[in-house]
């Protein structure tokens, strides 16, 4: 493994701990410090990345450490993955469920089920239709609101149908065909 990989997965290292570490209340200062070491060699300074340097490890109080530990995260884009954040995944299911129930209104059959595949590093979910999946992946994050959640699922989903068996879901009941991406319009 390169430098840069051992460096990369450190700092990804780093980010779990410290989310599980707030997910259960019990986040020391040391990974935090740690964490802001990291981000400072590889030239990632941030308001909080400066504090933590600049104040002594002692010092800082478990509010401190819950707040600049939240900052870290936030400032470097983390996204927990569906296995630290498992209702993440289930606000997925859920949404596929009600999905499903349209799908199945419609007429179309066929095996709907959410799925990570093997071939998949990045770690998104993929609505898998009849052994196949199609476009992009959906995020965890995006199980973080039940809104994107559903809108994710319905939009993988339509995608997946109309590449594996070349039928238009869903469809306007007024008008016979498939609904317009833009909204506004009739259907």
């Amino acid at each position: 493994m390169h430098s840069y990989e051992q460096a990369q997965q450190a700092v990804d290292e780093f980010r779990c701990r410290i989310y599980a570490a707030l997910r259960t209340g019990d986040l020391d200062a040391e990974p935090v410090v740690e964490r802001a070491c990291l981000l400072e060699e590889r030239g990632v300074s941030t308001a909080a990345t400066q504090e933590l340097l600049e104040r002594h490890t002692a010092q800082l109080t478990a509010a401190d450490v819950t707040r600049l530990g939240k900052c870290l995260l936030r400032d470097t884009g983390f996204e927990p993955s569906f296995a630290l954040e498992p209702s993440l995944w289930a606000a997925l299911e859920q949404a596929l469920k009600i999905v499903e129930r349209d799908v199945r209104s419609a007429g179309i059959t066929g095996s709907l089920r959410l799925a990570i595949p093997d071939w998949d590093e990045s770690g998104q979910a993929r609505v898998e239709f009849r052994g196949g999946y199609q476009g992009n992946g959906i995020r965890p994050a995006v199980g973080g609101s039940a809104r994107w959640a559903l809108a994710a699922v319905a939009d993988a989903t339509q995608e997946v149908i109309m590449e594996m068996i070349w039928q238009v879901w869903p469809v306007c009941t007024t008008h016979d065909r498939g609904t317009p991406e833009d909204r506004h319009l009739d259907c």
